[in-house]
């Protein structure tokens, strides 16, 4: 098994489908739409617009994925791919732990 940790609030990891690459930009309209940036009810809003709303998008996504290795492969579906979203217009560096349990 591989688990993937990321270390940030304002960014989440995910699998889905990634034979398509509309997909990923479905995903940010959809998500936009759901979470706007500039509400006025926002009170989080420090360190700009897209603050809270980054923090609730990985919330959604959420933090860590795990997936099962086999023949020394990730044992992914056919059409997934592992999605790092990205929730900041201008987001500093991104670390991530990975961890193999064997």
């Amino acid at each position: 098994m591989l688990n993937i940790f990321i270390q940030h609030t304002s960014a989440g990891i995910t699998l889905n489908e990634n034979a398509d690459p509309s997909v990923r930009f479905d995903f940010e309209t959809i998500f936009d739409k759901l979470i706007p940036e500039d509400d006025p009810d926002y009170i989080h809003i420090f360190e700009g617009s897209d603050d809270i709303p980054a923090h609730i998008k990985s919330s959604l996504i959420g933090y860590s994925i795990t997936i099962p290795i086999k023949n020394e492969r990730l044992a992914l579906g056919t059409w997934q791919g592992i999605y790092l979203g990205e929730f900041r217009d201008n987001a500093s560096e991104r670390r991530l732990v990975c961890t193999l349990y064997y």
